[in-house]
């Protein structure tokens, strides 16, 4: 198995999110990696938790990275939340998704979930995305 491609694969979803135009407009600087200290604003985009499975073979090292993109509002309803959502759908499937380390196999979006969590509104969107591994292991 290998968890080496995990920081790189972060890194690219994040910077794809940071800079997209679409979902830009609409949450304005709010994607975030972890969360700031301080009042969150009205409608925001975060990298949530990961699932990951090895998928390596006699060919190579890879892995199944299963992992949330969250989008949490605090308005009455979904709908800017879906717009959102959306907008990080299109964000990632559209267009490959360079790495600095190993590669991106694919990127599939599994299953999304919306639901009420108090007074706010939450969509955790689920993708999958396979890597491999193209530096050597090290000793």
């Amino acid at each position: 198995m290998t968890y080496a491609v995990s920081r790189a694969l972060q890194s690219a979803l994040y910077a794809r999110l940071a800079a997209d135009p679409t979902l830009g407009a609409l949450v304005g600087p709010h994607v975030y990696d972890a969360m700031p200290p301080g009042p969150r604003p009205p409608l925001y985009v975060a990298l949530g938790p990961e699932v990951v499975r090895d998928r390596s073979d006699q060919t190579g090292r890879g892995a199944d990275h299963d992992l949330a993109i969250v989008v949490v509002t605090d308005e009455p309803g979904f709908s800017r939340a879906k717009e959102a959502a959306s907008a990080v759908s299109d964000a990632l499937l559209h267009g490959g998704l360079p790495l600095t380390r190993g590669r991106l196999v694919s990127l599939l979006f599994l299953r999304a979930q919306a639901a009420r969590k108090g007074e706010l509104r939450q969509i955790d969107l689920i993708f999958r995305a396979r890597v491999e591994d193209d530096a050597a292991p090290q000793p």
